[in-house]
């Protein structure tokens, strides 16, 4: 197997879901399972856990995105409840599931250029508890 130093940049091997180390193989397996390893260059995707960081970031772009256009929708128009549910709905789907993948690719590609892995607790070492 050849020496693969990582040559994709983060930002996009992640944003077009490329394995962070050849940037050819892809990452995922739908739309956000991820591959076990990669079909190129046979990266082992097992350190891979980006946990909710993905969710917790979009979650707050998409909360000021959303509670905006309904209070500047709500200001200027006063619409009744099904108007805001109108509006509302699809723009919550938009700003949440377009760009989860992407953002879920980034944070996975930076763990990988990071060499960053999980903490475990028999990792921990050092003072004992009081």
């Amino acid at each position: 197997m050849a020496d693969y130093q990582p040559t994709s940049a983060p930002l996009s091997a992640g944003f077009h879901g490329r394995c962070p180390r050849c940037g050819e193989g892809a990452m995922f397996d739908g739309y956000l399972k991820l591959h076990e390893r990669c079909e190129v260059c046979d990266l082992d995707y097992g350190f891979a856990d980006s946990g909710d960081g993905p969710a917790v970031f979009i979650t707050f772009f998409a909360g000021f995105i959303v509670v905006g256009v309904a209070l500047w929708l709500e200001v200027a128009f006063q619409p009744s409840f099904w108007v805001h549910a109108i509006v509302a709905v699809p723009l919550i789907l938009i700003t949440c599931l377009l760009p989860l993948r992407p953002l879920k690719g980034w944070l996975i590609a930076r763990q990988y250029q990071m060499d960053a892995l999980e903490v475990r607790n028999d990792d921990v070492s050092g003072g004992t508890r009081r």
